[in-house]
Parts: C-alpha cells; structure tokens; sequence
C-alpha cells in the first residue's frame, strides 16, 4: 500500500496518473490507470470535500468506493484567514459608507471557470461596471485571450463578442498591474469596505455536488454580505455549517435554480441592486449588519471550527470502525 507522503504526491503532481481533476471522464481514466499500476488499491475509500456528489457517486460505484467527506476548504480558511480578526485593516461594520454595490474579482475565467466570463458578461451587458470589478485580458491559468474563451459561449450569448469587445481589458484594482492569486491570504480591504456585498464566483458552478472553496469565506472574514455564483444549493449547503445568509434583505431564490438560468438570476438581482440609491444601499447594509456580525463570530471565535472538528473526527472513527 502507498505511503502517506505517496498519496500526498501522487495527488498534487498534475503529471501522475492519480491526480484528480474536476472532469469526470478525466478523474476515471487516471483512476483506472492508477489501480493497474497498483499505485492506488481497492476496494477502499475515496476522501473528497465534495458532498452529496454525483461524480463521487459515479467514481465509487465504479471502482466499489465508500465516499468520505470532509469540508477541506472550510480547514483553509480557517487556517488561512486567522489573525485577520486582530487587524485594524478591516473597519466595524457600523463604520463602513457604502458606495458601490459589489466587489467581482475574477482570475482564472477559463476552462472549467467559463461561468465567470457568463457572470462578466452580464454585469458589462447591464452596464454595472461602476463597481469594483477586476477581469483580465488573458486567462493567467490557461493562457488563452478572453476573446478567444467566449467564442464556446457565442450560441448562448449571441451578442457576447460585441459586449466584450466594448470593453478596455485588462480591468485592475487600484494598486495592481496584474490579476495576483490571494486565494490565501486576505486583501482589497479598501474596495470591500465600501461595497454592499462581495459577489463569489466560485471555482464549480455545474452539477449536483456542493463545493465551497475559501472564496466563499473572503467576505465572512471581510465582514461582509455576499452572493454565491456557485453550484445549485450552495447557500443551503454554507447554513448546515451555522452561517447565515441573506434572505429577506434582498431575494435569495436563486440559489435553487437549474444551472441554466441561476446566472441569470443572480444577475437580475445584482441590477436591482445596483439601481438603488446609495442611501438605500446603506440601509441594506445596515440591516445585514446582524447576520454578517454573526458569520464573522462563527468563523473567528470557535463554532465552525467545532463543526469541522466534529466531521472530521466522524469520518476517521468511521474508517477505523470498518477496519
């Protein structure tokens, strides 16, 4: 059987048979070729932080699997963002003078993450580029033009070309000459702090599977509200963890739409927001100010970490149990 410090290998080195990306005709094809090489055995344990998945299903009815889940990145970002609530880079809620509707940084917009280029598409579409937005001109993971990405997306979005085209890329934040990875680490204080809501474009958009990734945790740490560009569920999902979310300061019934239309959706919510004043903008923001105070004490003072803990102790029990 592989040692620990092989599994870690295997499964961080994009050129081995056993690394697991997010195509499922990928994941099953290194899968098999991983088992007859006899780098990985069966029947055994697939550990995932995908929950209630269908490509888990799939893989572990194939191979004669049992699925075990742990939510990794809600680890990260515990580990990642820690510290932060001891800062004064971040201002009080009751401190804070709205004057933009959301925060939208976007990296990687290739590949699998075209979602964020049909989110993109919108906000340039309805003109809300009077926001914090960053976009670039070139995918930095897969160095493709923007231009070029958004031609899969021309039958959908006939005019989708045109829309890009309007626009002046790259688009920076203040300060930056480049779209940097800050998946660890917090920033764009300044920019978040006078944003109503910070709008997530998760890294999986596709599917029945729940996957939140430390994106979803920036503007919990950042004292924030937020809306997720995330898979069908995810803001239900992000509730059985203890956080709170939206519902009732603006309309979160996008969150159990058909992919097809979810994007579009939130979409429509972001304009209406976006069409308010700024005074109004302030006074949602001041009625969310008790749910974004409750998340930011769940996550930095203990009760999320105690759920974590207790889900990860569950899954190693149950594998020691069927040993």
């Amino acid at each position: 059987m592989a040692t620990f410090e092989q599994v870690v290998k295997l499964n961080t080195d994009i050129h081995s048979n056993a690394y697991i990306d997010r195509n499922d005709n990928k994941v099953i094809a290194r899968i098999k070729r991983a088992v007859k090489d006899k780098k990985l055995v069966k029947p055994g344990y697939l550990v995932t932080s995908e929950r209630d998945s269908e490509n888990v299903e799939a893989i572990c009815e194939k191979f004669k699997w049992q699925p075990l889940y742990y939510f990794f990145h809600g680890w990260a970002s515990l580990d990642w963002y820690r510290g932060y609530n001891r800062t004064f880079l971040i201002p009080a809620t009751k401190d804070r003078k709205i004057t933009k509707t959301f925060i939208a940084p976007n990296r990687i917009v290739a590949g699998e993450r075209q979602h964020r280029l049909e989110m993109l598409y919108y906000i340039f579409k309805n003109r809300m580029l009077d926001n914090h937005i960053s976009c670039p001109e070139t995918c930095p993971a897969e160095n493709i033009s923007i231009y070029d990405a958004i031609k899969s997306l021309v039958a959908q979005y006939p005019d989708i070309e045109s829309v890009f085209a309007q626009q002046q890329l790259p688009i920076n934040f203040a300060g930056e000459t480049d779209h940097p990875m800050h998946s660890c680490w917090l920033s764009l204080f300044d920019e978040s702090a006078e944003s109503l809501l910070y709008l997530v474009t998760e890294t999986v958009y596709t599917g029945r599977r729940h996957h939140l990734t430390e994106k979803t945790f920036k503007p919990i740490a950042l004292g924030m509200p937020f809306v997720i560009v995330g898979t069908c569920g995810s803001l239900e999902y992000l509730r059985s963890y203890g956080f709170r979310t939206f519902e009732g300061i603006w309309d979160e019934s996008y969150d159990l739409e058909e992919d097809s239309v979810r994007i579009e959706r939130i979409a429509s919510l972001l304009r209406s927001l976006d069409e308010l004043p700024v005074a109004a903008k302030q006074d949602l923001f001041d009625q969310a100010r008790e749910v974004i105070e409750h998340n930011w004490n769940h996550f930095y003072n203990g009760g999320f970490e105690k759920i974590l803990w207790d889900e990860l102790q569950g899954m190693l029990n149950g594998i020691e149990s069927n040993q």
